[in-house]
């Protein structure tokens, strides 16, 4: 899935795969990459419009209990 890079203090990149309404995230600390399901497209559109991506996440996605999976592990170590 391709990934654009977002203006975001948390987050890198954000990706969107529509037919499978699969949503990637890689967050900007640890470089990890998460894998959402079922993500509506109108949940994407708000999330790539929100003033505040890593807000967003926290708001929306959080209490929505989503089902992700972390499929790439970042290259920064761990604390």
């Amino acid at each position: 899935m391709k990934r654009i890079r977002v203006d975001s203090m948390s987050i890198a990149s954000i990706g969107y795969l529509l037919p499978k309404r699969e949503l990637e995230i890689e967050f900007r600390d640890s470089g990890d990459v998460y894998c959402y399901f079922d993500v509506p497209e109108e949940i994407f559109a708000a999330f790539m419009a929100a003033e505040s991506k890593g807000t967003y996440l926290n708001q929306v996605f959080k209490p929505r209990k989503d089902r992700y999976v972390l499929i790439l592990e970042g290259k920064k170590p761990r604390p």
